[in-house]
């Protein structure tokens, strides 16, 4: 895990490089391909490692379930890494069926943070599961909300390039890296189209998590703070696909209402485990 961390910092490290490479070079064909050829030297270079930290990304996910003898889901740093993990084979995904590379900076900046925060900050040592996770809808339940929450940061990434890209169009200035990114509209579609895909994923997790809840504490709700930021989370989420569906909302304000969620996902994620005591707050954090 520690040097999924360090590979993912690289990857990064040669992203950065690769929108510095692509500034508006100097008049000339031979300076603009010569720039052309940095940019699309540096994202290979980006892509390849983030490849190499994906592979040992998930090789720490499955030793660490190997060590524990169980599914590496008991606690907050195996949730992270594990919904870490599905994030990457997503962008991957994506650059190999679609090419796009630009995704690359704040995905693995994305997988930077998350993974040293894991490896310092969220680490406990390997442990048997405690008494109420032993359920399969625990199983069901930690499945869903991994793949959901890894489809809401690439949503959350899109809209933030919809952004910046619309500014750019608005004044006139799509030089640089932001040139090579799709056109505004198509990025509010993609954000649109991955949220609408998390959005049922992230209901099933909260009705799994109610038919766990009623199995490992005897009631299907209790608003625990965990399932009170969850239920936020989802409001949002409906707010926003309503919006977009029956009022017509897209561009600006849509995208700032997905990162909104975004923010309440990972306050979810991370905050309300750190921040307040529950009955989620189960192996330390």
């Amino acid at each position: 895990m520690v040097s999924s961390a360090v590979i993912y910092l690289l990857a990064m490290t040669a992203h950065a490089l690769e929108w510095a490479s692509a500034r508006k070079p100097e008049p000339g064909a031979e300076a603009s391909g010569a720039a052309g050829g940095r940019v699309e030297l540096f994202g290979r270079i980006g892509v390849a490692l983030t490849a190499v930290g994906a592979l040992s990304h998930l090789a720490g996910v499955v030793l660490r379930g190997v060590a524990a003898q169980r599914l590496p889901w008991g606690n907050m740093y195996e949730f992270v890494t594990s919904s870490l993990g599905i994030t990457v084979l997503i962008y991957l995904v994506l650059v190999a069926r679609r090419g796009w590379v630009w995704l690359g900076l704040p995905v693995t900046l994305l997988l930077s943070v998350g993974q040293g925060l894991a490896v310092t900050v969220f680490y406990v040592a390997v442990a048997p599961l405690v008494p109420a996770l032993h359920s399969v809808w625990f199983i069901i339940h930690i499945v869903a909300a991994v793949t959901a929450g890894a489809a809401f940061n690439i949503a959350g990434i899109a809209a933030i390039f919809y952004l910046l890209r619309r500014r750019a169009e608005a004044s006139g200035r799509t030089g640089g890296y932001l040139g090579r990114l799709p056109q505004a509209a198509a990025l509010d579609d993609f954000s649109f189209r991955v949220t609408r895909f998390a959005f049922p994923l992230w209901t099933f997790v909260i009705l799994a998590g109610a038919i766990w809840a009623d199995y490992a504490w005897g009631r299907f709700w209790g608003w625990d703070p965990k399932e009170t930021w969850s239920l936020v989370t989802w409001v949002v989420y409906a707010a926003y696909l309503h919006a977009r569906v029956t009022a017509g909302w897209k561009g600006v304000r849509a995208a700032w209402l997905c990162l909104i969620g975004v923010a309440s996902f990972w306050f979810n994620f991370v905050g309300v485990n750190l921040l307040f005591q529950g009955l989620h707050s189960y192996a330390g954090i």
